[in-house]
């Protein structure tokens, strides 16, 4: 046995291993300069180093070394993208490893290692997200998507006619109360500008939402979680302009009119605060502005009672619904008996004025299409404008439809 294999026996005894050392060497090399022990010495200190970390079993070396870098609490895997959670945690304990000869210690030193994401791709699915991680590897990340009941776009649903009344009003009840969120189902003001015309009978025609101030190009959200019942161009849509309407999980329905664009499109699902679209002056508009409405089975009532627009909250969580109130002189601010009192008096129109209502014929129109978005009858038109439902219609004519 070499004198470096007997000194490594002891590692614990370093000190007394180099004074021995020291001694033996000075009794061999008599002659030896203090420089040159110096280096022996150093040469012995790696050596006794080496051997004392090699003594072991290369098994227990390799041990040590992935006891220092593995994560023992927990490891993670990845699943498929139909599952909730794209990590999902499992005891330490707990795990299984199928393949029992892929337990190597040697090769498998650093399996318990988290990958590191450093980027994101997008899906065609907007609620889904695809994460990127340093290792090479991929998973799905799914973001909060609202659950939407499958009755909320098949019930009285249509994607071509902007006003959809589900029940007769008389047939409602005298009052309802609504949830407008609740833990899942949040909210967001449509856009945070002032209110610059209110609901109301506005000269000869009912404004039946509200107008709020913005510049064309700015953004505007979704009030509440839906879907996308209506997306609907100027063409199409007459008076509101690029036009969208969400049909929303607490039963009421919102428009967003005069748009300049719309980035969603009918069927969509929609989270409260998404970006919908963005502000213009479409449509019959004196400039730049939001129309905003609010609709419980087709019938407008004023925006007002449930959003207090200069604050931007809600103005409760539960908004109790009257019937009276989808009377267009009934308006946030009065009390119930001053809005049940001016909703049996509707106002007349001004002298001298015949409240009509006319549409230019475009490209496409029938007389049925035309009567369909303008909520009449074939029947009723012919009669407003004394024609036959025979008769052909020219690009420009311009028809009664009110």
């Amino acid at each position: 046995m070499s004198i470096f294999k007997v000194l490594a026996i002891f590692p614990p005894l370093l000190a007394c291993q180099i004074d021995i050392f020291l001694y033996l060497c000075t009794l061999i090399f008599p002659k030896t300069d203090p420089y040159s022990m110096k280096k022996i010495l150093a040469l012995v200190a790696c050596l006794l180093l080496c051997s004392s970390a090699f003594s072991q079993e290369k098994s227990l070396f390799f041990k040590r070394i992935k006891e220092a870098f593995v994560v023992h609490d927990t490891i993670y895997i990845y699943v498929d993208p139909s599952a909730t959670d794209t990590l999902q945690q499992f005891d330490h304990d707990d795990a299984v490893i199928d393949n029992e000869e892929d337990e190597n210690e040697n090769e498998q030193e650093f399996a318990g290692s988290i990958p590191t994401p450093f980027d994101t791709l997008d899906t065609e699915d907007k609620f889904q997200k695809v994460i990127i991680f340093d290792n090479g590897t991929w998973a799905y990340y799914n973001l909060d998507k609202p659950e939407i009941p499958d009755s909320l776009s098949t019930d009285f649903w249509d994607t071509k006619v902007i006003h959809v009344r589900g029940v007769d009003l008389n047939s409602l009840p005298d009052q309802i109360d609504i949830p407008l969120v609740d833990s899942t189902h949040g909210y967001c003001i449509p856009h945070p500008g002032p209110i610059t015309s209110g609901f109301k009978y506005r000269r000869r025609h009912a404004h039946r939402g509200i107008d709020i101030g913005l510049n064309t190009g700015d953004a505007v959200y979704a009030a509440f979680d839906g879907v996308v019942r209506v997306n609907m161009t100027t063409r199409y849509s007459g008076g509101y302009g690029n036009v969208i309407v969400i049909r929303h999980v607490n039963g009421l329905e919102t428009y967003y009119g005069h748009l300049s664009k719309y980035i969603v499109k009918s069927g969509d699902i929609v989270k409260a605060g998404e970006l919908i679209g963005y502000g213009g002056s479409t449509g019959r508009s004196s400039g730049p502005h939001l129309h905003f409405e609010t609709r419980y089975m087709g019938y407008a009532f004023d925006p007002e009672r449930i959003f207090d627009f200069r604050s931007g909250t809600l103005r409760d969580e539960v908004f109790t619904l009257k019937k009276h109130y989808f009377n267009v002189n009934s308006h946030y601010g009065m009390s119930d008996q001053q809005s049940a009192k001016a909703s049996k008096n509707p106002p007349k129109s001004p002298s001298g004025v015949s409240g009509a209502v006319y549409y230019k014929v475009k490209s496409g129109d029938t007389l049925s299409k035309i009567a369909k978005r303008h909520g009449t009858t074939v029947q009723k038109l012919c009669q407003l404008n004394g024609i036959k439902d025979s008769k052909a219609l020219q690009i420009g004519m311009r028809l009664r439809v009110k």
